[in-house]
């Protein structure tokens, strides 16, 4: 064979990976022609020198197919956004859609109805309940009296309290008028609960019971106030008395030191701290009534008496001379 490669005679040659490049970027521009179109595009433009530039981004690029990626990437989309934000900013405000006005009804107000509300209690249930007796002589014909309750922080006429609520009662050309009850909740049921109009008497009746808190066994009992005179209320036992206060023992004797016998040393005594021993008195001289007495400190010798040479004193004999002097 002439020829070990290559392609067979009359065929073309085999494609380079340039020119698969080529028709892969060709194919991918007609497939995204297919969806985009370059002609309403704001930003695409071609120049005089067969190339095609991005308006927004200020890019140059050499074929469709590569302004079409470009297109898709991150700047661009970027650049976008901040165009759509600036035109929205800088946009004057756009009227709104008219929307339908409500007009409200103004009519004139010719005071405050008659009421009676009844407090009642049933027994057997004990539940407390309100009667609502509201009279609208000069009501408007075909009119019907209506009512709500409303919650204390809805109001703007009194400071706000949570323990209380609004009973509204409402029918033209009457105001307005609202009752302050607790605001315990209400049993809606159907016997207790109720509403009527009676057109005859123009009179409107409402009926509520507030439901009975149940009992809470868990809670403990307060202690009865204290009555005067150490006596207790009626039917409360006494309080037991609180036990006397204790005196605190009294302090153990001090040791006794047994009495020495007759003709026995008494005991040595204690030493004392931070000093030399005391002296052992000496033993009693000989028996008889000062045998157990022990001496203290005895008292210094009587001095001599004291007179001239020579003198006499009385009791004693004469004095003699004092001897003479040594000699050296």
């Amino acid at each position: 064979m002439d020829r070990d490669w290559g392609s067979k005679p009359g065929s073309g040659g085999a494609a380079s990976a340039q020119n698969e490049a080529i028709d892969r970027r060709e194919r991918l521009r007609r497939l995204a022609l297919e969806t985009i179109d370059l002609a309403k595009d704001p930003y695409f433009m071609r120049n005089h020198l067969g190339s095609y530039e991005c308006k927004l981004c200020l890019t140059l690029h050499n074929n469709e197919g590569n302004y079409l990626a470009h297109t898709q990437g991150k700047r661009h989309q970027t650049n976008l956004a901040k165009r759509a934000a600036r035109e929205a900013k800088d946009a004057p405000a756009q009227p709104q859609p008219h929307k339908r006005k409500v007009s409200v009804r103004k009519t004139v107000k010719i005071g405050r109805p008659g009421y009676r509300v009844t407090k009642q209690f049933d027994s057997e249930t004990k539940q407390r309940s309100l009667l609502f007796q509201i009279e609208y002589p000069e009501i408007e014909d075909s009119a019907k009296p209506r009512h709500r309750f409303m919650s204390s922080f809805e109001q703007r006429v009194q400071a706000c309290d949570k323990r209380y609520q609004y009973l509204l009662f409402a029918a033209e050309p009457y105001e307005i008028i609202a009752f302050k009850v607790p605001s315990t909740e209400i049993d809606k049921s159907t016997p207790k609960f109720f509403s009527h109009w009676d057109p005859d008497l123009k009179m409107f009746t409402l009926q509520l019971y507030f439901k009975a808190k149940p009992p809470e066994a868990n809670k403990p009992q307060a202690a009865p106030p204290p009555v005067a005179n150490g006596t207790a209320a009626p039917g409360v036992p006494p309080r037991p008395l609180p036990p006397p206060p204790q005196a605190p023992p009294p302090p153990p004797p001090p040791p006794q030191v047994p009495t020495p016998l007759a003709g026995t040393l008494p005991p040595p005594p204690p030493p004392v701290a931070n000093g030399p021993p005391r002296p052992i008195p000496p033993p009693p001289a000989g028996g008889g009534t000062m045998a157990n007495f022990t001496p203290g400190i005895q008292a210094a010798p009587r001095p001599p008496p004291q007179g001239f040479p020579g003198q006499q004193i009385q009791g004693l004999g004469a004095r003699p001379p004092p001897p003479p002097p040594m000699g050296r």
